[in-house]
């Protein structure tokens, strides 16, 4: 590993653990035992290096929502789709904690999230097609292919939002297991849409993500 991707694992790693805004980049170099005039020579500063992270967690979502060619999805699949991305949301975690602050700090990143943003949405809606196809989803009609995947991606990632806010937990003490919780709401949103002789299969998988938070929120 060379220098440059020692700067972004540390980086990435401090961030996660207490706060990008809580590390300076003189925190980075000393927590990889090199000279800050170093770590600048890779980087001018640390919104160069949130953009570099940001770059490799694109990448690594992009992966994550590729749609086998050669067989139809089922039931395992969805759930292995989601948690791969719950689990990209946790590795990336600080990065939405504070989003809006990062994308009003750097244009790049502004436009380059706007195109994630469109890539992963018609990810999302290929891989409700397929669902579709296999026969686990009844067809959706026109006008809900438009708004589901939409709302899917809304529903991810605000997720970590959501746990920060509505529910009261410290960003900083969110579990993965809490922000995996987010599965059982992703997978609610498509109960409606279910053919009956996949319901019982999706509910009893999905019972393994239900949140107790929402009990509490309901009292």
């Amino acid at each position: 590993m060379n220098t440059r991707e020692r700067i972004i694992l540390a980086s990435l790693d401090l961030f996660n653990e207490k706060g990008e805004r809580n590390v300076t980049t003189n925190h980075i170099a000393a927590d990889l035992g090199i000279s800050p005039g170093n770590l600048y020579y890779h980087f001018r500063n640390k919104t160069d290096i949130i953009y570099e992270i940001f770059l490799q967690y694109q990448l690594l979502v992009d992966h994550y929502l590729q749609i086998p060619d050669e067989r139809p999805l089922t039931v395992g699949d969805q759930f292995e789709y989601l948690e791969a991305v719950f689990d990209g949301l946790w590795s990336y975690r600080f990065f939405h904690r504070d989003l809006e602050h990062y994308l009003d700090s750097d244009p790049r990143l502004q436009e380059d999230y706007r195109r994630f943003t469109v890539r992963c949405v018609d990810s999302i809606s290929k891989i409700l097609l397929s669902l579709e196809r296999s026969g686990i989803l009844n067809p959706l009609g026109d006008a809900v292919r438009r708004t589901f995947p939409l709302n899917v991606w809304l529903l991810v990632t605000s997720w970590m939002s959501f746990l920060k806010t509505a529910v009261g937990q410290d960003v900083h003490l969110i579990r993965k297991e809490s922000l995996k919780h987010g599965i059982y709401q992703v997978i609610s949103l498509e109960l409606p849409f279910l053919h009956p002789d996949y319901y019982d299969e999706v509910v009893r998988a999905q019972e393994a993500f239900k949140p107790v938070l929402l009990e509490s929120l309901s009292q």
